[in-house]
């Protein structure tokens, strides 16, 4: 087997015309707080704790270039999302795919050891959506981002759009929501408060002492 992107590790069926890795559903409740992954190394109690993935991708990159190292740790919590690998709408069409897969690849692998994962759902344009759900799993549950997605209408209306065509394509469970929901998502959404609400509720509360 060829000893490069992981595929010494595993080969999956894949799906679609990109033979992106399946993730088997979850419809867990997702009982717990949720951490970022890149908290997960320095993390003293993860029992009955979750993951997530919604940060800067070099803060998870490891997890994919070398992913037998952080199965241990990620063992450890209660469950995590799928990494969040970008698919900015001005980035290439091949690196949104490949992302796209990456993300598909840690998922199986994960699951493959025993991990429970929420998928993350991530779009860009609609030309995405013939590949962006390939390998997702339908009737369970997701979790979604809309930081940086609110900042004007043009980027609202491609969140929007995608959302929409996700829940059709999907029909989710529930649906894991970091950052801002709008208000034509709000349902079946479990709220994530994003890193920086607590950081500027910790400066609230240190300015009152």
């Amino acid at each position: 087997m060829l000893n490069f992107e992981n595929l010494n590790k595993a080969l999956f069926p894949g799906v679609g015309p990109y033979d992106i890795p399946p993730i088997e559903p979850v419809t867990d409740y997702p009982e717990g707080d949720f951490l970022p992954i890149s908290d997960a190394m320095t993390e003293h109690q993860p029992e009955g704790k979750n993951l997530h993935c919604f940060v800067d991708d070099y803060r998870f990159a490891r997890l994919w270039n070398t992913p037998d190292r952080y199965i241990p740790i990620l063992q450890r919590f209660r469950a995590v999302c799928s990494p969040d690998f970008s698919t900015y709408t001005d980035m290439p069409v091949a690196m949104q795919i490949y992302n796209h897969y990456r993300k598909h690849w840690c998922a199986a692998y994960w699951q493959l050891h025993g991990l429970t994962v929420y998928p993350t759902i991530s779009w860009s344009t609609p030309d995405s959506y013939s590949w962006c759900f390939d390998g997702e799993p339908v009737g369970g549950i997701v979790a979604v981002s809309s930081v940086g997605t609110q900042a004007d209408k043009e980027s609202k209306r491609l969140f929007l759009a995608g959302y929409e065509e996700m829940m059709k394509q999907l029909d989710p469970l529930w649906v894991i929501f970091y950052g801002r929901v709008p208000v034509e998502c709000d349902w079946n959404v479990i709220r994530i408060p994003p890193n920086y609400d607590k950081i500027v509720a910790r400066r609230k509360e240190a300015s009152k002492t």
